[in-house]
Parts: C-alpha cells; structure tokens; sequence
C-alpha cells in the first residue's frame, strides 16, 4: 500500500470534494502575486513562487522579510490573526487553497506545520498523538498503537521513549520534544511540511539529529523550511528563495536552485547576504 493510499478509512469516505488528496503535479505549490498585511501594513508583497513535488526548499534572509508570514499563508493559519489580509493566489497541486468551500481543518492536515521552539501538549507522550489521531480517524486499539511506534520510528525516537510512552512529555529533552512534534505532525499523514526554524532551539547534537530527519523527508514530502543557518539550508535544500526587506516591503529577491543561489547568485544583494556582507 503506497503513502498516498495509507489514509484512514474514515477520513476518506467523509473527505470533502472540495479538498481530496493534492494532485500529482510536478509543479505542486504555486503563489502568483501573493501579498500578506497586518492592519494595512504590508509584511511583503507579489511573492510568485513555483515548488515541484518532493522538493525540499529553504526561504532564507534577515528577521523580518516576511518568511513565516509566507509559511503562515500556505496552511491559511493567517486565518487565526485579526487584521490579516492576504491578496493572490495560492494552489498546492491545482487546488485554490484560498478558496472559501475548502474544509480549512483537512487543510491543515494535509500541510502540517512544525514550529521554532517545541510545543508539545502537556501530556503523555501517547496521548500527544493519540489526540490527533482521534480527531481525524477511526483507529482500533491495535491499529492506533501500531500508527504511533510507525511514526515514532520514523523520528528515531521510539527506542528512546517506548519504555515511557505514559510520562510526560515535557520531560523529553528539547529535541526529543521537537522530533514528538514532527511525529504528531506525521501522524496524520500530510502531504506538505512547513517548518520555520526548526532546529534554532537545540543544542547542536540536538539540532543535527533533527536536520539529519529533515533531510531524509524530501523523499515522501514536499518541505519548505525557514532558517538563518545558511550552512544549514546549503546542506539540505534542493532550491532556496532569498526575502529581503525593500522599500520596507518584504520580497522574493532571488529563487533558484541551492547550488546556483550559493555559488553563482544572480543579484548582488544574494551574494552580499551568502557572503556575510550584508543582513
């Protein structure tokens, strides 16, 4: 049974049409002229931006460019913020996620989010993804337990918590709560993750173990993640988009492939930024 056919029985026969499964395109997540303001303040403006499916992609650039604001449009958590307005147009495999009929909930499941600092719930380990799975699926007892030791695995974490799967889990380490988190996310089988800075609250062992998974879910998810660390988007990103703040306007400065961004930018503020000139 492959991925995309491994959803819960349930949730496949109550799934709105108005968001089925993302289509298989390779040009999966579109934004033409996508512009985000606070109150009437513009965070950044006319961001276009073509993703293929698979691809793991790292927006990079100062603090206040607009990055997580982009992030936040993709999974319509914009929706949550008074005074939000958006303006564009935003697909994810041909589906207008901006439009109105579309069932925001199965939304976020499809496009899962993981934040700068861990935020697990304060409660067990288990429950942290049990609750999830409640919400979305109909699992049996054998069925339910079988799909948290999957997704713990998949984080490497299952042979460090099995034992303890009842204890809290705000007693993990800061990066045994961030791989959780990635777990719960992955537990409802999204088909996009969206990270904003996930590792720049661990320690360094910590933060390498995380990178390392990171890099490994391109091969099942399309990942766009947002960091500072640029040796780090070097390492891992297939294509990298560089914000910068112009006018005091967020925008799309360059978008290219990794190699070409960190050995041959095109614009001069490109490479000033990857050579520690400016930024």
């Amino acid at each position: 049974m492959t991925k995309s056919e491994d959803l819960c029985h349930s949730e496949r026969s109550e799934e709105s049409p108005e968001i089925l499964r993302f289509a298989q395109d390779d040009s999966y997540i579109e934004t033409r002229n996508l512009t985000l303001s606070y109150r009437g303040k513009r965070a950044f403006e006319r961001i276009s931006l073509s993703l293929d499916r698979g691809s793991l992609t790292a927006l990079i650039g100062p603090s206040g460019c607009g990055k997580t604001s982009f992030l936040s449009c993709l999974n319509r958590l914009t929706d949550l913020i008074p005074g939000c307005r958006v303006d564009g147009k935003i697909t994810i495999g041909g589906e207008d996620i901006r439009n109105p009929k579309i069932n925001v909930t199965r939304l976020r499941r499809r496009v899962g989010m993981i934040f700068q600092k861990p935020n697990p719930f304060p409660i067990s380990i288990r429950k942290n993804l049990e609750l999830p799975l409640k919400e979305c699926c109909r699992l049996g007892k054998t069925e339910m337990e079988q799909r948290i030791e999957s997704v713990l695995r998949s984080v490497n974490l299952w042979d460090e918590v099995k034992d303890r799967l009842n204890t809290s889990a705000l007693a993990l380490s800061g990066g045994q709560q961030q791989r959780l988190c990635m777990a719960r996310a992955l537990a409802l089988d999204p088909e996009v993750l969206l990270m904003d800075e996930p590792c720049s609250a661990l320690d360094p062992i910590s933060s390498g173990i995380v990178e390392d998974l990171i890099a490994g879910l391109r091969e099942h998810y399309t990942v766009l993640i947002v960091t500072h660390n640029l040796a780090q988007a070097r390492r891992i990103a297939d294509n990298v988009a560089l914000f910068w703040v112009q006018d005091g306007v967020g925008r799309l400065v360059e978008y290219s492939g990794a190699k070409q961004i960190f050995e041959s930018p095109e614009q001069e503020v490109t490479a000033a930024y990857i050579n520690g000139i400016r930024g």
